[in-house]
């Protein structure tokens, strides 16, 4: 069974950068698709990239150019590096491995 743990969340200026990590136990991550999510208050969660196990990368079209997702098979952690924040990205931000297991979430308050 695999567990994950988010961190590097935190409190930034806008155009500023964070990175967030998804740590694994139990499973690699390299043996799934890896996807971070994020949830504003009072919205639905919504998906905003992945990384397959085949290291494909897939990207919202409201973070194409601004966020990168990447692996780190040694380390067994999934990072999304976030540049350009926006105050519209304020939000829990959640990593998923597959379609079963969720992080705790971290919280990501970018401020205009």
């Amino acid at each position: 069974q695999v567990q994950l743990a988010e961190s590097g969340g935190g409190l930034v200026q806008a155009g500023g950068s964070l990175r967030v990590s998804c740590a694994a136990s139990g499973r690699s991550v390299s043996s799934n698709v890896i996807g971070w999510y994020r949830q504003a208050p009072g919205t639905q969660r919504e998906w905003v990239a992945s990384i397959s196990n085949f290291g494909t990368t897939l990207y919202a079209d409201s973070v194409r150019d601004r966020f990168t997702i990447s692996r780190d098979n040694a380390k067994n952690t999934v990072y999304l590096q976030m540049n350009g924040l926006k105050p519209e990205d304020t939000a829990v931000y959640y990593c998923r491995y597959g379609d079963t297991t969720w992080g705790q979430g971290t919280q990501v308050t970018v401020s205009s």
